[in-house]
């Protein structure tokens, strides 16, 4: 019995360790489908005036004045063979703190005009949160006004500002918007990916066959002679 017993005992906390994993992407799972079913009802809904601190996928809109002057270039994109970054001016908001908007994608080498709209606009879009920095972020660029994290406080600081809102606001563009026109604003709200239920079938998976392995190896050692 005891030959048998410890294999079984060996394994029990293999099993549950496979176990948890697997429930816990499931949780994982249940989180995103959530997550991405708040975003598709927000991209179908109509803009909010923007009020308080929205959660993150939030679509506003934001009224203010574009601060064309103290503009900076945010992270690295390249779009077939043109590399470009996203264009993003302060907009000043009465009685409330600057608010960073990501007007859109530009490219580095600028042969087109640019749009810089003046006077107070209404800008749609949705709400980005801060990025998280950490020892591996890139080194920004305040001086050359590049930045690689989108980080509110170090952004409005080097632009001059005010502190800006602790988010940011991702413009949408207008619907009849020309094609080619620049910046490229976004055209529908992003959808981060969701691989937990591949992940989930991955760990229950293992714990099968874990299952499926001891049961073969004691029906196995059952039929062996006791030594």
């Amino acid at each position: 019995m005891r030959r048998l017993l410890l294999p079984i005992l060996a394994s029990l906390p293999v099993l549950a360790a496979l176990l948890g994993l697997g429930t816990w992407q499931v949780q994982r799972l249940h989180w995103k489908q959530d997550i991405l079913a708040r975003i598709a009802a927000a991209e179908a809904g109509p803009a909010v005036p923007l009020a308080g601190q929205p959660p993150p996928y939030t679509k506003v809109v934001a009224t203010g004045r574009l601060d064309h002057a103290r503009e900076a270039l945010l992270g690295v994109e390249l779009r077939g063979t043109t590399l470009g970054a996203h264009l993003v001016t302060p907009l000043l908001r009465p009685d409330a703190p600057p608010l960073l908007v990501d007007r859109g994608w530009v490219p580095m080498e600028r042969s087109q005009e640019i749009s810089r709209p003046e006077g107070e606009v209404a800008v749609t879009g949705y709400i980005r949160q801060a990025d998280t920095r950490d020892w591996n972020s890139p080194r920004d660029d305040p001086a050359g006004r590049r930045f690689y994290l989108f980080d509110p406080a170090a952004l409005g600081a080097a632009l001059g500002l005010p502190p800006p809102a602790p988010f940011g606001l991702v413009a949408l563009a207008a619907p009849g918007s020309p094609a080619g026109a620049l910046p490229a604003a976004a055209t529908r709200l992003p959808r981060p990916d969701n691989p937990h239920l591949g992940y989930a079938i991955t760990w229950y998976g293992l714990a099968a066959a874990l299952v499926g392995v001891l049961i073969a190896f004691l029906l196995r050692r059952r039929r062996e002679p006791a030594a």
